[in-house]
């Protein structure tokens, strides 16, 4: 598993320009308020989940996106959802609860997890995700972060959550 240093040397080695912030640890959306407002572009919130089947999800929305996850499963063509124990997340994203993110690809080698990208990020400037913990904030370009999922072999789901579609 990557550490923080190991994936901000890989975004350099990407040549993915990105910005860290340093902050105290976040866990919810909502203890992170005044920590967003110096940093600029999108910010996000990401959900760990598993589905009926065993399948593993990882959503990153907007940070103010409504996720209905009793309607979800029927837009992504998974099974029923629910969130993936702590566990289950370290062995395949290599993070912690607190610490979700777009950014635990890298992690994910055996491919086991399918990533839901929330349209208002996709089509974001700069989007914002931990790198790999929650005391420290990374922006990329979209350019930037298309280049990272690229180098991590995965290829979003794009979903508008206020309409509740997959956007092709």
């Amino acid at each position: 598993m990557m550490s923080r240093d190991e994936f901000l040397a890989f975004l350099v080695e990407l040549k993915v320009e990105h910005s860290t912030y340093e902050h105290p640890a976040v866990f919810t959306v909502g203890e992170s308020g005044n920590i967003k407002q110096k940093i600029p572009g999108a910010h996000t919130k990401n959900l760990f989940l598993k589905d009926a089947k065993d399948q593993l999800w990882l959503v990153s929305a907007e940070a103010h996106a409504e996720i209905d996850l009793k309607r979800l499963h029927t837009v992504i063509g998974s099974a029923r959802l629910s969130f993936g124990k702590a566990e289950l997340m370290a062995a395949t994203l290599g993070v912690t609860p607190g610490s979700v993110t777009a950014f635990g690809l890298v992690n994910d080698r055996d491919r086991r997890v399918r990533f839901v990208l929330d349209r208002t990020l996709a089509e974001a400037g700069i989007v914002n995700f931990h790198p790999l913990t929650n005391t420290a904030t990374t922006g990329v370009g979209q350019a930037g972060f298309r280049r990272f999922l690229a180098a991590v072999g995965v290829v979003p789901l794009v979903v508008d959550f206020d309409t509740m579609a997959v956007v092709r």
